[in-house]
């Protein structure tokens, strides 16, 4: 999901059990705020000279109001806290050179301090809470500071921090407040690690299910207050499991669950990440050019579920089979039954389930899978995204292409046979570990349907004509041999050998990697373009057979012609053959292209030019004289000028090449290319 979206997060929701605020009613949380810091700050100046007027003001206030308020006041202050966001402030020219003081002023400007964090997700609920009045002013190693609506600063020391990784799908920390010596653990993290942790409530599953199916991203708040000898006890047993030498992970996670009891939760948060530019016609494009796409996530189902629908992954007409929780082999056997029975429907299911069916039933599953037009696998981990992307390849022996933005996307993108990283607002973990890098998920789509094909194209054609470069030239010398009663004389001698595969046909085989046959703009109007290379039809057996058998055609005819019309004049064969042969190849690179390039005419020409060119200094070459019979002369420009050398060597060229072009325009006459119909 995270592919797919922006990374842009923007606070939508915040639940507090019995009320909820959204973006229309997010002054109310201010008002509530700047209201409790106010009571909180005329309580603490009133308690210095003395206790009862500061409390009146409590006591006569609606019980409801001050409970929500006081709750309101407890989940942003906790979602203040709980983070690993650090303020930071630009250094503006000339600081250096100001006071102490002024630079402290510059540091608390608004304006100029911006949040770093590792996940965008904290940076939207700090900046959320920064709207509604607590700001995050400083943070460093041992503390934080937090400004109230009313500009005092509130400091609280960092006691413990415990980051948030893939596995607990949580984040903790122990902070004391400096003012009341108060110690409070904070705790926030996903909807299924939070359940187990805070007290009991009945409202937690089905509210996250309602800001999941609006496709927002939630987060469950919670808090436990400590006192002096528990936080003292639980720091002891903490450093203690830290210096143990075996299972350390385990001890400390441990010493950890054990003060995730009973916590008391504070509020749900909904988070609203936005889908990228274009996602929807590249979803559509990769399905129209027969590309199967499966979306494996760490979301919630619901929310998983609401991004392929909104990003038409799903059509929202087409029946989706969410696959219940199965633990059992018989829970999967009758859940796969159930789902067999569905025809043409998306499916959604959890990485749990997908253990248990592949376990019991992985043949049958990943069957009936792949016969779905969409799968959402959901609450995957990053190793079983790398599962199923290698059980696809085991089993269906397709092609994989995995694509994502994120650290937690490397494994997959490792496991399949082209990765493709988006580099983002995630870092470039993906970006650096994929085959391909790009910044947009929308430009995939240009990447496969005009890129690759182009490159499978030009590369099939280029690869076959080098084998047909090669087989042709060993043809005339098994042909010349067995004429001459399989003596080992080389037909082609030194420089004739290294200047065939350079400067005589290098350029104009090389400029086949220009060759295009449909515009890119017409490769991505016509995705179904890019199905048709799944026949495997550019590069196979039989395209290789028939380039063999031009081959041996080719160098037959041309090595035979040499013989036959030069009889009389046998020493001159090798310029005979050898221009023959140069030729034949520069019309095989001609009759090969689809669209022409004004390079590829270029090249043509600069090898047919570098050839004539070296006929008048290479004239040694051209005689086999001194390797056969040592009483012949070698070839003189002469000969190679006179109108009977240049029309056999044109006869010969014509035989070899001519019925080629016939079959090829019979070819296209009866049985035209997907993409003629486009050029035309």
């Amino acid at each position: 999901t995270g592919t797919l979206t922006q990374n842009e997060m923007i606070f939508k929701r915040l639940h507090l059990g019995t009320v909820s605020y959204g973006t229309d009613t997010m002054d109310e949380i201010q008002s509530h705020i700047i209201n409790s810091y106010s009571q909180v700050h005329s309580q603490n100046s009133g308690n210095s000279t003395s206790s009862t007027p500061s409390r009146k003001p409590q006591s006569s206030a609606p019980k409801v109001r001050k409970s929500v308020s006081s709750r309101i006041h407890e989940a942003v202050k906790a979602i203040a806290l709980c983070h690993n966001v650090t303020p930071v402030y630009e250094s503006r020219a000339g600081v250096s050179g100001e006071t102490e003081y002024a630079e402290v002023d510059q540091d608390f400007s608004d304006e100029n301090r911006t949040y770093q964090a590792s996940s965008p997700d904290e940076v939207a609920l700090v900046q959320w809470t920064e709207s509604v009045g607590l700001t995050l002013v400083n943070r460093d190693l041992t503390s934080m500071q937090l400004k109230t609506p009313g500009g005092h600063i509130l400091t609280y020391y960092i006691l413990q921090i415990f980051p948030f990784t893939s596995e607990s799908k949580r984040m903790g920390i122990i902070v004391r407040d400096e003012s009341s010596g108060e110690i409070t653990f904070y705790m926030k993290g996903a909807d299924v690690a939070m359940s187990t942790i805070v007290q009991y409530n009945d409202w937690l599953e089905e509210e996250c299910g309602n800001m999941a199916r609006e496709g927002l991203r939630t987060l469950v708040v919670a808090k436990k207050s400590l006192t002096e000898e528990q936080y003292q006890d639980f720091e002891s047993r903490y450093n203690q499991a830290k210096l143990s030498i075996h299972d350390r992970n385990l001890k400390v996670a441990a010493v950890v669950e054990s003060l995730e009891r009973e916590m008391e939760l504070l509020c749900l948060t909904g988070v609203e990440d936005q889908l990228q530019a274009d996602v929807r016609p590249t979803l559509e494009m990769l399905r129209n050019a027969g590309i199967k796409i499966w979306m494996l996530t760490g979301d919630k189902l619901e929310t998983a579920t609401c991004i392929a629908k909104s990003s038409h992954l799903v059509s929202r007409t087409q029946d989706i089979h969410i696959f219940r929780p199965v633990t059992t082999r018989g829970e999967a056997h009758l859940e796969l039954n159930a789902f067999r029975r569905k025809h043409d429907c998306a499916l959604v299911i959890s990485g749990d389930s997908l253990e248990v069916c592949l376990k019991y039933y992985e043949h049958e599953f990943v069957e009936l899978a792949c016969q779905c037009p969409a799968v959402v696998c959901c609450r995957c981990s990053p190793t079983q995204k790398a599962h199923i992307v290698k059980l696809l390849q085991h089993h269906t022996g397709k092609r994989t292409c995995a694509i994502g933005d994120g650290g937690n996307d490397v494994s997959m993108i490792q496991a399949a046979d082209c990765g493709i990283g988006i580099e983002g607002k995630e870092g470039k973990q993906a970006s650096l570990a994929a085959d391909f890098s790009i910044t947009q998920f929308k430009h995939i789509g240009r990447l496969l349907m005009v890129h690759g094909r182009n490159s499978y194209k030009r590369s099939a054609a280029l690869g076959q004509f080098v084998m047909h470069r090669g087989l042709i030239i060993s043809t005339m010398q098994a042909v010349f041999s067995s004429v001459f009663y399989f003596a080992s004389v080389p037909l082609y001698q030194g420089f004739l050998m290294v200047g065939y595969a350079t400067i005589y046909t290098m350029f104009p085989v090389f400029s086949l990697v220009l060759d295009q046959d449909v515009k890119p703009e017409m490769a991505l109007l016509y995705p179904e373009l890019y199905k048709d290379l799944t026949k495997g039809r550019s590069l196979s057996f039989k395209t290789f057979l028939i380039w063999v058998l031009i081959s041996i055609y080719q160098g037959g005819i041309l090595m035979y012609g040499a013989l036959l019309l030069f009889e009389s004049e046998f020493v001159h064969v090798v310029a005979i053959s050898f221009t023959a042969l140069i030729l034949t190849e520069l019309l095989m690179v001609a009759l090969t292209i689809r669209t022409w390039h004004w390079l590829m005419v270029v090249a043509e020409f600069l090898s047919l030019g570098c050839y004539v060119a070296s006929l008048a200094f290479l004239n040694e070459y051209f005689g086999d004289s001194h390797y056969l019979f040592s009483l012949f002369v070698s070839a003189d420009v002469a000969f190679i000028t006179t109108v009977t050398f240049l029309w056999k060597v044109s006869a010969i060229t014509v035989v070899s090449c001519l019925p080629l072009y016939i079959l090829k325009y019979l070819k296209r006459k009866f049985s035209p290319p997907s993409y003629s119909k486009l050029t035309s």
